[in-house]
């Protein structure tokens, strides 16, 4: 017996059954609370997110094929990379993506493959898992892909410190000082004859 896929857990949930998609398409609005922005946040790394909403539509497609179109939005709090400082960011992402039933999915990747020209493979379409498309995980994890991972503060520019270098401060220094230093006599094994 198989067992059935899970559905992925996260912070951020709203599941929608796609058995539950009328025809004509579904919309939907999700906007995160503050308990769910808060571990957001924590696993990402940020020190906060302040505002994180989505809008969807939904599509049937032909081979229980799910298209999903939408706009995630979102205020996030990061630490500026080089002042420091604490900066606010926006983003602001726009989602298109197809769904397909699990057990199909290695199936239509390996179609992908085949039709791949000049190197270039379409993105595969993501499973449908139990049934069910979480869409509080797809907006995470946009969410999670468009941060900027070397934030900076505007107009911020990294200066690396200069010093003077003292003479004797160079890594052949060393050699130069050897070089100079008078040559002493060698007296050794070899007798001079």
């Amino acid at each position: 017996m198989t067992k059935a896929p899970t559905v992925s857990a996260g912070p951020w949930r709203a599941f929608v059954n796609v058995a539950q998609i009328p025809e004509s398409g579904l919309h939907r609005d999700i906007v995160a609370d503050e308990v769910t922005r808060a571990a957001m946040a924590e696993i990402a790394g940020l020190r906060n997110i302040s505002a994180a909403r989505a809008s969807f539509d939904l599509s049937l497609r032909s081979g229980g094929r799910v298209d999903v179109a939408g706009r995630l939005t979102a205020r996030i709090g990061q630490t500026c990379v080089v002042t420091l400082e604490p900066i606010e960011n926006d983003i602001d992402e726009d989602i298109d993506l197809i769904f397909a039933p699990a057990d199909d999915v290695k199936e239509l990747i390996d179609d992908l493959d085949e039709e791949a020209e000049d190197g270039e493979v379409p993105e595969p379409p993501e499973p449908i898992e139990n049934g069910v498309i979480d869409l509080g995980r797809l907006a995470t994890d946009m969410l999670f892909l468009a941060i900027d991972p070397y934030p900076r503060k505007e107009g911020a520019v990294f200066e690396p410190r200069v010093t003077a270098a003292e003479p004797g401060d160079h890594p052949f220094a060393v050699l130069k000082a050897f070089k100079a230093a008078p040559k002493k006599p060698t007296s050794g094994g070899r007798g001079e004859g």
